[in-house]
C-alpha cells in the first residue's frame, strides 16, 4: 500500500511539480520502480482500483506490458493463470476506458501469448480463448478486436524478451488459426459501428503473408466490404488499409508467381482503377486524395513486373501513376517515384553504376521502347517541382531543408528517365524547358528567374548521363550561360552546371571554346555571396580537373584567381573551407607540367600558405603558442591538400624539406593541441603518400619529433602519420632499424597509458589509431612487428579493451585481432606463425571468453558482425583448441540464460567454421545466441555476471 502511494506521489510530482529538478527525480524513481519485481504487484493493483485517475491508469499499464514484455522470466510459472485471468479482467473493465490503457493491456496480453506455448494456454490457445470470451462478453468486443489486431503485429516485436524458436512457433500458431480469426472479422461486419475496427484487424493479418490462397480471398466477405468501402464518398480508411495490404499481400516478384494471385489481382486492379478520376477532383479532401495515390503507388510497386511487359492493360496503370506523379502537392507525387525506378531497373535490365557513360547508339528493346512516351512525359511533369517556391527566403530552415530533400528526390527520378530515354535525349527535353523560361528571364528585368534555374538543376542532374560528344544541345546551353543574370541562386545553380559537365568542355570538339567566359561567370560566382562562391569552387575543382592540360597555358590567369580567393583580396568571398577546393584545382593543373616548371608552381602554389605562418613564427614562440589553432591550421590545411594533389614526388618532397624549419617550430611549440597536430600530421602524411621513398630524409627527422613528442603528449595523430610511413617504408630493410625503435617506442608508450577499460573509454581516439598501426605492422612488416617484444603487450591491451563501448575503437581492436588470427592467410605472415601461436594459445581461452561475453551483451548489437567474424577468425586458426575455449565459455552461462539446444547449435556452428563453412550459413546460430542472452536485463546481467569480460584472470570453479 505504501509503495502505491508513493508512485501516485511521484506521478502527481512528475505531472504537476513546478520545479525541473524535482519532475526529473521523480522521473528517474518511477524508471528504477518499473524495474523491480514490485512493479508486477503495485502497477496491477492499482489498474483495478476505480479510483485510480488517468495518469496513474496510463503509467501502470505501460508498466505491467513492459513487465510482460521484457520480465515474463521473473515470475513463477504458476503465476501466468492469475496474470491472465487478471489482464482479460482489466481488458473488460477498461472496455470503455481510455483507449491508450486499453492498447497498452491489449499489448500486454499479446506478449503473454507469445511467451506462453499455445498447449499451455489452454481453451485451445488464445484465439479459441478470445472467441469464448467475445461471445460470452458482447459488450466487449472492440477490446477483443483491438486485441486480435495487435496479435500479428507483435509477432516481430523484438522488445518481447522470447526465444526466436519459440516466435517462429508463436507466428505458426496465428497462420494456424488464420480462419478462426477471419470468421471473427466477418461476424463482427453485421455489428454496428464495428466495421472499420474489423477492417483494420483483417489488415493486420494479412501481414502473415500468403495463409490463405488469394483465389479464396477473392470473393471473401472482408475483402467484398473492404472494395465497397473505396466507393463512399467519405473514403473508409480501413478500406484503403485492407486494399494496400492485399496488393502487398499479391506482390509478383517473378511471373511464374502470377498465375495464382492473378485471382485477387483481377478484383482489385479495376475497382482501384475506377477510382482515377480523384486524383483530379479538387472537391477531395487531400487525405482522400493522398489515399488514392498509395494505392495506385502500391499497385505499382507490387505489380511492376507485370507492368514491365508493357501490355496494353499494363499502359492504363502507368497513365493512372503519371497522372498521381502529376500533382501538385509533392507528398502525393513522390509516392509514385520508387515505381519509376523499379520499372527503369526491370526495362534497362541491370542497375546502372554512378556515371554511366551511354554507348554511341544503343540498340533499344521493344520493352524499353514501350515506354519512352512515359518517361518523356515524367521528365517534364517532375523537372518542374524542383522550381524555388517564390516565399522561399520566408521559409522556416526546416521547410528549406525539405525543399532540398524534394530536389533530390527528383533528380533521382531524372537520372531514371535518363537511363530509360539516354541521356541527350533527356538532355533535349530539358533543354525546351530551359528556353521556355529564358524567354521570360530577361537580363535588364529579372521578372522571374525560377523556372529558368529549376530547368538548370534538372539539366545538371543527369550530367553523367548526356555523352561527352554531345553536339546539340550542350553548345547553346554553353553560349546561353553567360546571358543569365545574376541572381544569387541562380548563379548557383550555373556554376554547378559548368562543374558538371566540366568533362564535356574538354572532350567536345567545341568545349574549349567556352572555358574563358565560363571561368569568368566562377569568378563572379566567387564574388556574389558564400553560396554562390561555394558552388563557383567546386566548379572551378572539376574544369582544373578535367580540362588541365588544356588549362596549363592559362596558369598565370588561374593564380591571380587562387591568390586573390587565397589573401581574400578584393570582392572575393570564398570560406576558408571552400578555399580548399581552388587549392585542389590548381594543384591538379600543376600536376600537368613538366618536372622541370613543376618545382617552380609548387612554390608559388605554396606561397599565400607559407607566408602568413612564416609571418607568425617570426613573431616569436609566445605568439606561436597563444594563437587560436584556426589560425594555423587554416594554412596547413591548405598545404595538405597541395601535398596530396600535385603528383610531383620530387618537387613535393624538396617542397616539405624546403618548409621543415616551418613545421618543426610548430611541432615544438604546439604539441599540446590536437587540432593543430592533426592539421600537421596531415600534410606530412600526404606528403608521405605522394613523395614515398623520395622523402627517405625528412621522414626519419619527423618521426625523430614525434617519437619524443609522444612520450609528452600522446596525440593520436603521431600515430596515423607513423602508420602511414610503415605502409611506404615497412618492407625496406635499410629502413629497419628506425621502424623498429618508433614502433616500440609508440606501442610502448600507448599500452602503458592502457591498462584499464576506463583508459580505453577515456581515449579513444587513441585506441582507434594504436590497434589501426597495430594492424598496419601486420601487413606491412610482419617480419619487426611479430619478433618485437611490443606484439604479446599489444595482445593483453586488445584483451583489456575488447569491450570498449566506442564504436571506432572496440573495432579497431577486433579488427587487429582478426588480423592476428588470419596470419596464416598471407604470404608474408606465415613465416610468423609460430611466433604469433606462442603468444596467443596461453591466452586463447581468455580472448573466446571475451568475445562471447562481447557477442552476448558486452557490446552494442550492432558490433554484432564484427564480433563473429573475429570468433569465426579464432576459430578457423585454432580449431579444436578453440572449440574447447569455446565450450568452456559457453559452459559458464547458467541453463536458465541459455538451453542446452541453444549451446549445442552455437558450438556447432563453430565446429562447421573449423571445416571450412562459409560465414554467411554459420550467422544465424550465432545471431540468436546473441538475441537469447540480450532478451532482458535480468539476463544479460546473468550472462555478464557469469562471463566477467573485465576479469581477465578469473578462474573458473567447476
Amino acid at each position: 500500500m505504501e509503495l502505491q502511494n508513493t508512485v501516485k506521489e511521484a506521478l502527481s510530482a512528475l505531472y504537476h511539480h513546478p520545479d525541473d529538478a524535482v519532475r526529473m527525480q521523480a522521473d528517474r524513481w518511477l524508471q528504477d520502480f518499473q524495474r523491480t519485481i514490485d512493479a508486477w504487484q503495485v502497477a496491477d493493483n492499482l489498474l483495478h482500483d476505480a479510483s485510480s485517475n488517468i495518469e496513474t491508469s496510463v503509467f501502470c499499464s505501460q508498466t505491467l506490458r513492459s513487465k510482460v514484455q521484457r520480465d515474463f522470466e521473473e515470475l513463477p510459472s504458476e503465476a501466468f493463470r492469475p496474470l491472465r485471468i487478471s489482464l482479460n479482467t482489466l481488458l473488460k473493465s477498461f472496455h470503455k476506458g481510455p483507449p491508450k490503457v486499453r492498447t497498452q493491456i491489449s499489448l500486454a496480453v499479446a506478449a503473454l501469448a507469445i511467451h506462453v506455448p499455445a498447449e499451455d494456454w489452454g481453451d485451445g490457445g488464445i484465439l479459441n480463448w478470445i472467441r469464448d470470451e467475445m461471445n460470452s462478453h458482447p459488450e466487449c468486443i472492440p477490446s477483443f478486436l483491438e486485441l486480435l489486431r495487435v496479435l500479428p503485429e507483435e509477432v516481430f516485436n523484438y522488445k518481447i524478451a522470447v526465444r526466436p524458436d519459440r516466435r517462429r512457433s508463436f507466428e505458426n500458431e496465428l497462420a494456424a488459426g488464420m480462419e478462426i480469426a477471419l470468421n471473427v472479422f466477418t461476424a463482427c461486419l453485421n455489428i454496428n459501428g464495428l466495421s472499420e475496427q474489423a477492417l483494420e484487424a483483417f489488415a493486420s493479418w494479412l501481414r502473415l503473408r500468403h495463409r490463405i490462397p488469394a483465389s479464396a480471398l477473392a470473393s471473401h466477405p472482408l475483402v467484398l466490404t473492404a472494395l465497397s468501402g473505396l466507393n463512399s464518398d467519405m473514403l473508409s480508411e480501413a478500406s484503403v488499409n485492407v486494399i494496400s495490404e492485399l496488393i502487398h499481400y499479391t506482390t509478383v516478384r517473378n511471373l511464374d508467381e502470377v498465375a495464382s494471385q492473378m485471382p485477387l489481382i483481377q478484383v482489385l486492379v479495376p475497382r482501384i482503377m475506377n477510382l482515377k478520376p480523384q486524383l483530379r477532383d479538387s472537391s477531395k479532401d487531400e487525405e482522400d486524395v493522398k489515399a488514392v495515390a498509395r494505392l495506385f503507388a502500391d499497385m505499382g510497386d507490387a505489380y511492376v513486373e507485370l507492368i514491365a511487359t508493357g501490355s496494353e492493360e499494363s499502359m492504363v496503370i502507368v497513365q493512372a501513376l503519371l497522372e498521381a506523379t502529376s500533382h501538385p502537392e509533392f507528398d502525393i507525387a513522390s509516392m509514385t517515384f520508387n515505381f519509376w525506378h523499379s520499372l527503369q531497373m526491370i526495362i534497362t535490365e541491370s542497375p546502372h553504376p554512378h556515371g554511366h557513360e551511354p554507348s554511341s547508339e544503343p540498340v533499344k528493346s521493344p520493352q524499353l521502347l514501350a515506354f519512352h512516351s512515359s518517361y518523356e512525359a515524367l521528365v517534364s511533369l517532375v523537372s518542374v517541382k524542383v522550381e524555388y517556391p517564390r516565399d522561399y527566403a520566408d521559409l522556416s530552415r526546416e521547410d528549406q531543408k525539405d525543399f532540398k530533400q524534394t530536389r533530390y528526390a527528383v533528380a533521382d527520378v531524372l537520372i531514371d528517365a535518363a537511363l530509360v530515354l539516354d541521356g541527350d535525349a533527356t538532355l533535349k527535353i530539358l533543354y525546351m524547358k530551359l528556353i521556355e523560361a529564358v524567354r521570360n528571364c530577361g537580363q535588364v528585368q529579372q521578372t522571374d528567374w525560377r523556372p529558368a534555374e529549376a530547368a538548370l538543376y534538372s539539366i545538371r542532374a543527369i550530367s553523367d548521363y548526356v555523352s561527352n560528344t554531345e553536339g546539340d544541345v550542350m553548345p547553346q546551353i554553353m553560349n546561353l550561360l553567360p546571358q543569365l543574370p545574376h541572381q544569387p541562386q541562380l548563379l548557383q545553380t550555373v556554376c554547378f552546371v559548368i562543374g558538371a559537365y566540366s568533362k564535356w568542355l574538354d572532350t567536345a570538339p567545341s568545349g574549349p571554346s567556352f572555358l574563358s567566359p565560363l571561368i569568368n561567370i566562377l569568378v563572379s560566382g566567387m564574388s556574389i555571396s558564400e553560396d554562390t562562391a561555394a558552388a563557383a569552387a567546386v566548379a572551378f575543382r572539376h574544369i582544373c580537373d578535367d580540362c588541365k592540360k588544356k588549362l596549363c597555358g592559362s596558369l598565370d590567369g588561374l593564380f591571380q584567381i587562387y591568390q586573390g580567393a587565397m589573401i581574400g583580396e578584393g570582392p572575393f568571398k570564398v570560406s576558408a573551407e571552400d578555399s580548399l577546393h581552388l587549392v585542389e584545382a590548381l594543384s591538379m593543373v600543376v600536376t600537368e607540367l613538366p618536372s622541370e616548371h613543376a618545382k617552380k608552381a609548387l612554390e608559388a602554389l605554396c606561397l599565400p600558405t607559407v607566408a602568413p605562418l612564416q609571418d607568425i613564427i617570426n613573431q616569436g614562440p609566445l605568439v606561436l603558442g597563444q594563437k587560436p589553432a584556426r589560425d594555423l591550421t587554416v594554412h596547413i590545411d591548405r598545404l595538405a591538400n597541395i601535398f596530396r594533389h600535385v603528383n610531383h614526388p620530387e618537387a613535393v618532397a624538396d617542397a616539405v624539406q624546403r618548409l621543415w624549419p616551418i613545421f618543426k617550430s610548430i611541432f615544438d611549440i604546439r604539441s599540446w593541441d590536437t587540432r593543430t597536430m592533426e592539421s600537421l600530421c596531415r600534410a606530412c602524411k600526404n606528403a608521405v603518400r605522394t613523395s614515398k621513398t623520395l622523402m627517405g630524409v625528412t621522414v626519419g627527422v619527423i618521426l625523430e619529433e614525434i617519437q619524443a613528442l609522444y612520450k609528452q603528449h600522446q596525440q593520436p595523430c603521431f600515430l596515423y602519420l607513423s602508420s602511414e610511413v610503415i605502409k611506404i617504408f615497412g618492407s625496406d630493410p635499410s629502413c629497419t632499424n628506425y621502424l623498429t625503435i618508433l614502433i616500440e617506442s609508440l606501442f610502448n608508450h600507448t599500452t602503458s597509458v592502457l591498462t584499464k577499460v576506463q583508459d580505453f573509454s577515456s581515449r579513444p581516439d587513441l585506441v582507434d589509431d594504436c590497434f589501426l598501426l597495430a594492424s598496419r605492422c601486420i601487413r606491412y612488416c610482419p617480419q619487426l612487428f611479430f619478433t618485437s617484444p611490443v606484439f604479446p603487450c599489444l595482445v593483453d591491451c586488445s584483451m583489456i579493451g575488447i569491450t570498449v563501448q566506442h564504436r571506432e575503437a572496440s573495432n579497431s581492436i577486433l579488427n587487429f585481432l582478426s588480423d592476428v588470427f588470419d596470419l596464416a592467410n598471407s604470404t608474408h605472415g606465415k613465416p610468423y606463425v609460430p611466433i604469433r601461436d606462442n603468444v596467443i594459445i596461453p591466452r586463447g581461452a581468455v580472448i573466446t571468453r571475451v568475445l562471447v561475453a562481447a557477442l552476448t551483451g558486452a557490446l552494442p548489437s550492432s558490433r554484432l558482425e564484427t564480433v563473429t567474424y573475429t570468433l569465426l577468425a579464432i576459430t578457423r586458426a585454432y580449431s579444436s583448441n578453440a572449440l574447447q575455449w569455446a565450450k568452456e565459455a559457453i559452459s559458464l552461462i547458467p541453463s536458465n540464460a541459455v538451453t542446452a539446444v541453444e549451446r549445442s547449435r552455437f558450438l556447432q556452428a563453430l565446429s562447421d567454421a573449423t571445416s571450412g563453412a562459409a560465414v554467411n550459413g554459420l550467422t544465424t546460430p550465432i545471431e540468436e545466441l546473441s538475441e537469447v542472452c540480450r532478451r532482458n536485463r535480468s539476463v544479460q546481467e546473468i550472462v555478464q555476471g557469469a562471463l566477467r569480460p573485465l576479469e581477465l584472470n578469473m578462474v573458473s570453479v567447476s
